[in-house]
């Protein structure tokens, strides 16, 4: 067992913002992780909330046993307006303090970095991030956790969709999450063998799909299946437009929540544990305000100011794969 010698630092993980598949074996493999090297880790529950009300515990075994295969965030997560109010950093500062708490791994999205950057700024406590958003929308990675089990989930529904489609000769309408990022729509629709999908990143040409359509139908295909971003606002109207356009029973299918739960997928794991080493890491490295990334098959990281300042770009390639089914 390490001594309280070699335990010289003490870091708390925390998992903040939309929960993703993968949050729970990052948060046991950061934790597992910084103890093997030497730090003492702690747990916040309830993401920057509880960082405010100093909702934090040491990570024992009894805490982290039994949670690598749960979706979500056992830690709990939250989006605190307060924590934008300098007092209440502050606060959570204070909290920090009194534990012994020198720097911190945040596993989350855009909106909870520049929370900690922003708590970096008025404090000096160094943190690592980890991304983990199913809509796959950061700057600067290819990948963020809870992606793939997101997928999954929705090949799973779209399947099941399918069956009932081909059973009645409809067309259904698949709305995926992902707010302004087609990331999930276009891989699911890849994966599927959807006949139409509709995402912010492409130019779509309803009259050229209906052409399309129409000549599939007279070939002989009995039913219809369309995945739509919902960043596009097109679900309902494309329901509509099918029933309209193709004398279709239409229906719409809306996702929703269901993207994000799941028990996480193999690859979201073992990503979990290789994000979570690559964070503890930098940390004792001495690295401040870095965000790991994973880009063309390497991890490293870049600056909370690097992801802020970037646009996110989905895959050209990806986007060129889909662009036949906007048309």
């Amino acid at each position: 067992m390490l001594n309280d010698h070699i335990l010289s630092e003490k870091v708390a993980i925390i998992t903040s913002g939309g929960d993703a598949a993968g949050m729970n074996p990052a948060v046991k493999s950061a934790a597992d992780y910084a103890l093997k090297n030497g730090m003492e880790p702690y747990l916040v529950e309830w993401g920057l909330r509880g960082l405010i009300e100093g909702w934090i515990k040491p990570a024992t075994p009894e805490r982290l046993s039994g949670i690598i295969h749960r979706g979500g965030t056992a830690l709990g997560s939250s989006r605190s307006k307060r924590f934008y109010e300098y007092k209440f950093r502050e606060q959570a500062y204070n909290h920090l303090q009194e534990f012994g708490i020198s720097k911190l791994v945040i596993i989350g999205g855009n909106g909870s970095f520049n929370a900690l950057n922003q708590f970096y700024v008025d404090f000096e406590v160094p943190f690592a991030g980890i991304p983990a958003t199913i809509d796959n929308d950061i700057p600067g990675t290819d990948y963020c956790l809870g992606v793939d089990t997101a997928l999954n989930m929705i090949r799973a529904s779209v399947d099941s969709i399918r069956d009932t489609a081909s059973s009645f000769s409809r067309a259904f309408i698949i709305e995926t999450m992902g707010r302004d990022c087609g990331y999930l729509a276009m891989t699911s629709a890849l994966a599927t063998g959807a006949e139409v999908c509709l995402v912010p990143e492409i130019e779509y040409d309803l009259e050229a799909i209906g052409e399309r359509l129409r000549e599939q139908r007279a070939a002989g295909n009995k039913y219809i299946l369309g995945i739509v971003a919902e960043g596009t606002g097109m679900g309902e109207p494309l329901t509509r437009w099918m029933g309209d356009a193709l004398g279709m029973d239409s229906r719409l299918t809306v996702l929703g929540h269901v993207q994000r739960g799941g028990s996480p997928t193999v690859y979201d794991r073992i990503m979990a544990f290789k994000f979570a080493g690559a964070a503890i890491d930098n940390l004792r490295a001495g690295e401040t305000n870095k965000v790991v990334t994973f880009k063309a098959g390497s991890f490293g990281s870049s600056s909370i100011h690097e992801i802020a300042d970037t646009q996110h770009e989905c895959d050209p390639e990806l986007i060129e794969l889909v662009r036949g089914l906007s048309c």
